[in-house]
């Protein structure tokens, strides 16, 4: 029998090998029979207190947590990988897998407990309010003003090029998912994205996947400064002391606050104890307080928008810009602004 279940797990992962990079992993061993497979953009890092968390609570239940891109994790849902839950910062993507059937029904007191607008027809729910923010090396930016708005931070890279080219990082919006979320959403409400992309463009950018890398990045001093990152990411870089010369900035004329949600998918062969996975998700995000877990919890929009965010909200509207036609129309204005030559 042992080697029956050895033979099944590293079939399991022969097929999830074809169907997206994983980029980290970990098993927490249960008790019993049930291995809840969970397939998440969030890093583990950031992560791990609340599946240490749940597996105590829940000892008989084996965790497999994958950590893969948002891309890839939509692929893989829509490809019909065997996992139980999936969780994501790109709301588009987790929508879009809700609204073309790959997302199981879940209704409890902790989905019926959530405001409106943090949860779509019992089967997309948000748990965190993050917002993007800038990241910089205030070693790299010594002798310089601060930026407060987009404008002031065109200033500042326009007139000081040789201090800061290849010294910019930002989301590679063709493979990041959530990037690609932050950009089409910037560029709706304000105008400045597409100055500002233009002159980050001239600066031989540096394009990243994901937020941690980036911040890594500016933590070490490669970078000077980093765009639209999850500001849950850098605040927790800080609080382990691992920051050094990092500050975060928040960009004070806009700024988007996106809904990281979860999905039980239809695949899912235990939706029971994803069922009991995503409650205990949302009671942790519905805590009064922020403190003890690096993920922030949710936060009324009207809250949320006051702080000067705009909050990303659920809806079809998120569909806009994964229509083809509308994506490549996108890129090609990215690209031209991004990679100048």
């Amino acid at each position: 029998m042992r080697v029956a279940c050895i033979a099944v797990v590293v079939t399991f992962w022969a097929a999830l090998a074809l169907a997206l990079e994983v980029e980290d992993q970990r098993l927490y061993e249960g008790t019993g029979d049930v291995t809840l497979r969970i397939v998440s953009t969030a890093d583990l890092e950031v992560f791990e207190p609340f599946l240490q968390a749940f597996h105590a609570d829940n000892p008989q239940i084996t965790l497999d947590y994958t950590v893969a891109s948002s891309a890839d994790l939509h692929a893989a849902i829509r490809r019909g990988a065997g996992f139980d839950v999936a969780i994501s910062s790109a709301m588009d993507l987790q929508f879009q897998l809700v609204n073309d059937g790959f997302a199981r029904p879940h209704r409890s007191p902790a989905t019926e407990a959530l405001p409106e607008w943090a949860r779509w027809r019992d089967r997309i729910f948000a748990f965190t309010t993050e917002p993007a923010v800038v990241v910089i090396s205030t070693e790299r930016f010594a002798g310089l003003p601060l930026p407060t708005t987009r404008q002031e931070l065109i200033a500042v890279l326009r007139d000081n090029p040789d201090r800061f080219r290849g010294a910019v990082g930002t989301y590679d919006v063709r493979a990041s998912g959530l990037g690609y979320l932050f950009a089409t959403q910037e560029a709706r409400a304000t105008d400045a994205y597409w100055r500002l992309s233009e002159v980050m463009g001239r600066l031989e950018p540096r394009l990243y996947c994901c937020s941690g890398q980036m911040i890594d990045d500016v933590a070490a001093g490669r970078l000077a400064l980093a765009y639209n990152v999850l500001g849950s990411y850098a605040a927790e870089r800080l609080a382990r002391g691992s920051g050094g010369s990092v500050r975060i900035l928040r960009m004070t004329d806009f700024a988007n606050a996106i809904l990281r949600t979860a999905v039980i998918p239809a695949a899912s062969g235990y939706p029971e104890e994803a069922g009991r996975f995503v409650d205990r998700l949302l009671a942790i995000g519905l805590r009064a307080a922020p403190e003890g877990w690096p993920l922030p919890p949710l936060r009324e929009m009207t809250e949320v928008a006051g702080a000067g965010f705009g909050p990303i909200r659920l809806g079809p509207g998120l569909l806009v810009y994964l229509d083809p036609l509308n994506r490549r129309s996108f890129l090609g204005e990215w690209v031209n602004a991004i990679e100048q030559r």
